[in-house]
């Protein structure tokens, strides 16, 4: 394909309504096992979206060697939750060795397997997940600290996900970019309805007005801006015609994972310095 060329065209209901449903499903079981079960609920629900990202992730990029990247992937989504689990006194700096560890078997992995075809862009797939499957156990932080800033944060970045592909089904202007159905009015208001729900669910985390408006606009911008890469990765692994039929639901999958997975630890920071 070369640069210019724009990608084919998806219909935007398959595009966007199962995301939608998707985004609020995930939002309920971040938001609500945390409650019931406490940390073990927390744990739980990381877990999951974590072993979904890691098998939706390993079909999508269509990586080499895919059953030696499902178990490296799991792997690490286990060892960045066990590290900041176990400890008494977690640190996200305790995931930089998860991280170091999970990107040097994977290298190692890729390096072993014969023929090496697709290296580059396996190794490239394999480094995204790594740090993608990371960045989900920063949710556990949030938890632990405190229930109400999950939630909080589940809630902003659920109702981004899902008032960007609500809108962008209807109205996916002006074009953000060529080929992919996200538009820019979807974005500035996935970004308002982001901080409008941390604004309306500020109590649950002890946050002023300004404070939690900041705070949801922030995660809910990260969401819709990796949102709309995550569309772009879902139209062009759907239409390429040498690659074979990959399944609408592992795209749907990554169109609504991988945004969380960036939002985490943003919010993380965000709530530990403020």
């Amino acid at each position: 394909m070369s640069p210019t060329a724009a990608l084919p065209a998806t219909p935007d209901r398959a595009h966007h309504l199962p995301a939608a449903g998707l985004a609020a499903l995930v939002t309920a079981v971040l938001a609500g096992l945390p409650a019931v079960l406490d940390g073990v609920g927390a744990l739980a629900a990381v877990l999951v979206l974590q072993l979904a990202l890691v098998l939706s992730w390993v079909m999508v990029a269509r990586m080499r060697g895919a059953t030696a990247s499902l178990v490296v992937g799991t792997a690490t989504a286990v060892a960045a939750d066990l590290v900041l689990v176990l400890p008494q006194r977690p640190e996200l700096g305790g995931l930089l060795g998860v991280l170091a560890v999970g990107f040097l078997v994977s290298v190692a992995q890729q390096m072993l397997r014969s023929p090496r075809h697709h290296l580059v862009d396996s190794l490239a797939g394999a480094a995204l997940l790594t740090t993608a499957v990371a960045a989900l156990a920063a949710l556990l932080l949030l938890g632990r600290s405190d229930e109400g800033r999950l939630v909080v944060t589940a809630l902003a970045a659920g109702a981004a996900l899902v008032v960007g592909h609500l809108v962008d089904r209807v109205l996916p202007r002006p074009v953000v970019a060529e080929g992919v159905p996200r538009g820019l009015v979807g974005a500035v208001l996935a970004v308002l309805a982001g901080a409008a729900v941390a604004w309306a669910a500020r109590g649950l985390a002890d946050l002023g007005m300004f404070r939690s408006l900041f705070v949801g606009a922030a995660v809910a911008g990260v969401v819709a801006l990796v949102a709309l890469a995550a569309s772009y990765v879902a139209v062009e692994a759907g239409d390429d015609p040498g690659a074979g039929e990959t399944s609408p639901w592992v795209l749907t999958v990554v169109q609504v994972v991988l945004p969380l997975a960036a939002a985490a630890p943003v919010a993380l920071g965000l709530l530990t310095v403020l």
